[in-house]
């Protein structure tokens, strides 16, 4: 009797759960969502996990490949060694790249790119720097043209003058036997370019530590001095404030 009891019972709670309704599907609304609350934690893995799904629901959604992109620049940043960093940087580089395919009037898809090819640039070898470089140009005066107010295209575009402002005409000789021809930078053109970003976003600690560290490499210590410990003062507000700051401490550590 207790055993017809427990298969009836067994029996009873079966056709229950196969009566139940499925759990709902989240849409692409809630996914990103969701990732968004991880995204300003700065928890990439979280993150992806809502939207590569929300990927899968719509493929060409623009704001969710840029958002991606950035999820692959994060795990980027923490990654443990070169190959490492090329291989996230390459995938944030291909979301980023279909973005600004899917979305010419965009400017933060435009800019996408251009931000992972300058992320990537310190780990790859010189003939992958000389063909990155002009193309980061090309796609943040892409961005700034849709969007002058772009303060993170200013800072990509201030940031591409001061990496080539310092080369000298030895290294470009060679460098352009080798490689091909280089851009050219000024200081002065990434002095310009960091102050419109501070003026549009004045609370980006970036804005400021980069400008100072132009400064310095201008040869003015005194005002390279004042911008990137104005930069270092402000609390870390995004996922690389970290690293920059590093790199302001650097160059402090250096001036006379």
């Amino acid at each position: 009797m207790r055993s017809s009891s427990y298969v009836l019972a067994f029996c009873l709670t079966s056709a229950l759960l196969l009566a139940s309704p499925p759990a709902k599907a989240q849409s692409v609304d809630e996914l990103v969502a969701k990732g968004d609350v991880c995204d300003a934690s700065f928890r990439a893995n979280d993150a992806l996990k809502s939207y590569l799904p929300a990927e899968k629901l719509e493929p060409d959604n623009v704001d969710i490949l840029v958002r991606i992109a950035r999820q692959y620049r994060h795990l980027m940043t923490d990654a443990g060694n070169t190959n490492e960093k090329l291989r996230l940087g390459a995938i944030a580089l291909s979301y980023g790249q279909k973005a600004a395919a899917l979305a010419p009037n965009n400017s933060e898809a435009q800019l996408s790119p251009a931000i992972t090819y300058g992320k990537m640039l310190p780990f790859e070898g010189k003939k992958e720097q000389v063909d990155a470089t002009p193309r980061i140009k090309t796609a943040a005066d892409r961005a700034l043209k849709l969007d002058p107010r772009n303060d993170t295209a200013w800072h990509v575009l201030g940031r591409w003058h001061q990496s080539l402002a310092n080369v000298s005409g030895v290294k470009r000789a060679v460098g352009e036997v080798l490689y091909g021809k280089l851009p050219v930078g000024t200081n002065a053109q990434s002095i310009a370019c960091f102050e419109k970003a501070i003026a549009i976003n004045p609370r980006r600690l970036r804005h400021y530590i980069e400008e100072g560290r132009t400064y310095a490499q201008m040869g003015d210590p005194i005002t390279a001095r004042r911008f990137i410990e104005k930069g270092m003062a402000m609390p870390n507000q995004e996922k690389d404030d970290p690293e920059i700051k590093q790199r302001g401490k650097d160059t402090l550590a250096k001036l006379p």
